[in-house]
């Protein structure tokens, strides 16, 4: 398992929202670059970027900053927030990204998902924002009826070759990660799994790895990181069991 840095994008800046609130906003660094590029020096293998206006939008609005992003990195870098169509995913691509996580699409438009996966390949990923284990859309603003383990099957069958799931209620809160949550996703798919949301500390990152699934690849950290609550090296001495 690798543990990946998270740089939310709000205005330009880069950010941390509390449980995805744009009312609860905390600004880490003016220039998102520049954070981007203190991960890659600690040993970052792979960067998380979410445009959060993006996400409330529902269409990219940093474009500008992720390629500037991606252009400064020799890391791979996912990027996700308001990519609702085929054309966005291919810009930020075209931005540089690795791979492109789709969110409120896969559930509002499932039966496309299979033709984006088909043209897009493993440079598309999909991800689960969840609450008590129901998938939330639109930023976080709306709680569907949907389970996200059945979304998470679902994906896996039309060929995603790589989940991001988040549990919003812990998101940038601090509390720990839900590796129940995590562990219950990871027992109906074979693809890749991210975890992401609640990791505060190495303990964290080792209550995930001790779920034993290979195929949980990542866990992304933000919050715990950027608040001097832990360090990158400590994360990822704990992914290596150490």
């Amino acid at each position: 398992m690798i543990v990946i840095p998270a740089i939310d994008l709000k205005g330009g800046r880069c950010v941390r929202l509390e449980q995805g609130r744009a009312d609860a906003e905390s600004v880490y660094a003016a220039s998102p670059v520049e954070a981007a590029l203190r991960w890659q020096a600690e040993g970052a293998e792979r960067l998380h970027v979410v445009d959060l206006d993006g996400a409330f939008e529902g269409r990219p609005a940093h474009v500008q900053e992720i390629a500037a992003i991606c252009a400064a990195l020799d890391i791979p870098v996912e990027v996700g927030g308001g990519l609702r169509t085929d054309a966005d995913v291919q810009r930020v691509l075209d931005a540089g990204a690795s791979c492109a996580i789709i969110g409120t699409r896969a559930f509002a438009d499932p039966d496309s998902l299979g033709a984006s996966v088909a043209r897009f390949g493993d440079a598309l990923a999909v991800g689960i924002d969840a609450r008590d284990g129901f998938v939330q859309v639109k930023g976080w603003v709306e709680t569907t009826s949907m389970r996200a383990v059945d979304l998470a099957q679902r994906a896996d069958q039309m060929g995603v070759c790589t989940l991001i799931v988040t549990d919003t209620a812990t998101d940038g809160m601090l509390a720990g990660v839900n590796a129940a949550a995590m562990d219950a996703v990871c027992q109906v798919v074979q693809c890749k799994v991210i975890a992401s949301g609640g990791v505060t500390g190495p303990a964290d990152i080792a209550r995930l790895g001790a779920l034993g699934h290979a195929h949980l690849f990542g866990a992304i950290a933000g919050k715990a990181l950027y608040e001097g609550r832990t360090t990158l090296a400590a994360l990822q001495a704990a992914a290596k069991g150490e």
